[in-house]
């Protein structure tokens, strides 16, 4: 979509061809084009519409039923906050007393309107004329055009000293071909002006890629890995007056809420290791393991239960404060893989009790689970070579039991664990 054709579909023709589109999404997109023609929908016209009204549908499950009224383009939603991620962080800016925002490379403004659903004034900056266009509007469909300003420009030229906080989410694929830029040198505003925020601004928030590189962590500033369902979505770098910790994993899971036993319905309070388990006002409970990210786990052998730690806590280099929770060790001082004694519920990791442990053998795992009558396989790795995949293809299962595998080294040869649920 450009300019012109935004501008089309906010035209009273525009939007009834939206509407016409809206209850065709979903659908064989050849027979919906036909519909719209035949009711004389220009092509053109019925075109853009019938993308957006893909585009709003699909933006439901990062943005709620706001998406509905809400205009995208398929990069920028891609590359926009959930909504649930979008909230928490808005609300914690809150809590530190921020009212003024400066959002540098807003997007389509995920992050804009939450800050300003919890009360807080955002000054947007984006360097794209048609992703500004689209944010301001997204601000004036969802009711918040008195609280957001959606400039096009630099963000490097903004005056940071019109407001007391600055969230910025630097460009990471670039234009024209969306492809994803690894050198943070590269971004857009580029690296060296996102750091220098933190100097200029005592609370300054950034938004980057989970995959970050610890050594790029600005000193004093805390370091923030979120996962939403089991995904690693995101990281953020809190910085100046928001730091608190040095590493945070936040995990958010739909489900009733846990308590530090792992038991579901009962009171939510600091962990003994640093974590905090509370809501954060939508049906996923909201829970947060912190600490140094500098710990080594210890090392001892695979034992009855077997945890596969969430990856928001991989990356923010948590694991040993999660073994120190559940009385755990690692099998391979490298491999993510924790082991224990007893099956402790934990919002932090899935728990798999393991019945087998093999050296990686094609012949003995096949023979093992046709003796088993296993004839449906989840597959888990980390440090294997193994394609699950091909894996599944050649073990040529025919029974009717379940199994999980994990494909794993143990004291550096490569082993499978055959597993079945922690009860």
């Amino acid at each position: 979509m450009d300019l012109e054709q935004f501008a089309a579909l906010r035209t009273p023709e525009g939007s009834a061809a939206l509407h016409a589109a809206a209850r065709l999404a979903g659908g064989d997109p050849l027979t919906a084009a036909a519909a719209l023609r035949s009711a004389g929908v220009p092509a053109g016209l019925a075109a853009t519409a019938l993308t957006q009204a893909e585009l709003r549908r699909r933006a439901v499950g990062k943005f709620g039923e706001a998406a509905t009224g809400m205009f995208f383009t398929r990069p920028g939603l891609e590359q926009a906050t959930r909504q649930v991620v979008a909230r928490r962080r808005a609300e914690r800016l809150r809590a530190a007393g921020v009212s003024t925002l400066a959002d540098l490379g807003c997007g389509l403004g995920a992050d804009a309107l939450a800050a300003a659903r919890v009360g807080i004034r955002v000054y947007a900056v984006e360097a794209d004329p048609l992703t500004a266009a689209l944010a301001e509007e997204n601000a004036r469909a969802t009711g918040l055009a008195d609280l957001v300003t959606v400039e096009c420009g630099d963000a490097t030229a903004f005056d940071v000293t019109r407001v007391e906080a600055v969230f910025c989410d630097p460009a990471r694929r670039r234009t024209g071909t969306g492809r994803r830029i690894f050198d943070p040198n590269s971004y857009s505003p580029p690296w060296h002006f996102v750091t220098g925020l933190a100097e200029r601004v005592p609370r300054t928030v950034v938004k980057v890629a989970p995959g970050l590189d610890h050594a790029l962590i600005p000193a004093g500033a805390e370091a923030e890995w979120v996962s939403v369902d089991g995904d690693l979505v995101e990281a953020a770098l809190w910085c100046g007056e928001l730091a608190e910790v040095p590493r945070r994993a936040t995990v958010l899971k739909e489900g009733p809420l846990l308590n530090a036993s792992g038991i579901a319905g009962g009171p939510s309070y600091h962990l003994a290791g640093g974590g905090t388990h509370r809501t954060d006002g939508s049906a996923r409970a909201a829970y947060q393991l912190t600490g140094e990210g500098a710990t080594e786990a210890p090392v001892g052998p695979v034992r009855r239960f077997v945890y596969d730690p969430d990856p928001a806590v991989v990356r923010a280099h948590l694991v040993a404060e999660l073994a120190a929770e559940l009385g755990a060790t690692l099998a391979d001082p490298t491999i993510a893989y924790l082991y224990a004694d007893a099956a402790t519920p934990t919002p932090y990791a899935r728990c798999l009790e393991v019945t087998d442990v093999l050296p990686f053998s094609l012949k003995r795992l096949r023979a093992l689970l046709r003796e088993r009558r296993v004839g449906r396989v989840e597959i888990l790795k980390r440090g294997s070579a193994v394609e699950p995949e091909r894996l599944r293809r050649d073990l040529r299962l025919t029974g009717d039991q379940p199994a999980s595998l994990v494909l794993t080294r143990v004291d550096a040869a490569p082993t499978v664990l055959v597993c079945r649920p922690a009860h």
